[in-house]
């Protein structure tokens, strides 16, 4: 499932490599918000207004339903048997969202926000507001939710890894502690001993735009500027564990991730306009 900045949110078959279906972000021609509208940040090629551009999607298997996050930080719930029918419209980020994942027993939608906040939504609840974390100070550029849905940890552009109580709805100072013996959903932050190496000493990894660790936890993917796929050895504690590096997308690479069996590796590029299915061989 994929969303950009040409209006559509598109399906594939990624087995048979074959499209699937096509749904429209939005129908309407200009945001009735036209102030909100101004303060968009997100570089894009497209002419189209921003309540048109796709920022984020995640899917809920669970009951069937998409989140869809637009350039002014809306958020729609669609449902995936008809992709422009819409369940629910969630308005309470005030920038575009980077970063959308429900939890694994899909109870919760956490959206992670460029206007530092994370929202963390009750799906049984009609999508009421159930937590608003906003302890960071920038934008959220990646989460994991532990197995267990009871914490969420995020990374934001100061490079500030936080840890929130999700069922006490608070920030955890000591949440590397609390987290300890924990099983993460998955491994998408680009700081921590585990994913250390993926980066050089000298440098503190605003190069790599996206992480992603298989869920065998034998491999790491990385998207970054230059272009390029890398691959590590998972854990990656030091820059002594050289990546293979894979060029396909002719600019930034903006996400990396695996299939569930790690089988393959999906990239998305930027002004490429390209989805890659890399085969694992």
């Amino acid at each position: 499932m994929t969303v950009g900045d040409d209006n559509k949110i598109m399906t594939f078959d990624y087995v048979n490599r074959k499209f699937l279906k096509q749904g429209t972000i939005s129908q309407k021609n200009q945001p009735k918000n036209k102030e909100k509208a101004g303060k968009c940040t997100a570089s894009t090629l497209s002419d189209l207004p921003p309540n048109r551009h796709g920022r984020a999607v995640a899917y809920n298997p669970l009951n069937g339903h998409l989140a869809i996050s637009n350039n002014m930080g809306k958020v729609s719930i669609r449902i995936k048997t008809n992709l422009d029918q819409k369940v629910k419209t969630l308005k309470d980020a005030q920038e575009w969202n980077e970063v959308m994942k429900y939890s694994p027993c899909g109870k919760y939608l956490a959206v992670g926000s460029h206007d530092n906040h994370i929202y963390v939504y009750d799906v049984d609840n009609g999508y009421a507001l159930y937590a608003n974390f906003n302890k960071h100070n920038s934008f959220v550029t990646a989460l994991d939710w532990t197995s267990d849905s009871s914490y969420i940890r995020s990374i934001c552009g100061a490079y500030e890894k936080l840890f929130f109580n999700v069922a006490k709805k608070e920030f955890d100072a000591g949440g590397l502690q609390s987290t300890k013996g924990m099983t993460w959903a998955s491994i998408s932050l680009k700081k921590g001993w585990d994913v250390e190496g993926c980066k050089p000493l000298s440098e503190d990894g605003s190069h790599i735009n996206g992480l992603d660790v298989s869920q065998d936890k034998r491999l790491i993917a990385t998207a970054d500027d230059f272009g390029l796929l890398n691959v590590f050895r998972y854990p990656c504690l030091t820059t002594k564990h050289k990546a293979r590096s894979y060029a396909g997308h002719s600019e930034h690479v903006v996400r990396a991730l695996f299939t569930p069996d790690a089988e393959k590796i999906f990239t998305v590029g930027g002004y490429d306009k390209a989805v890659i299915q890399w085969k694992r061989k």
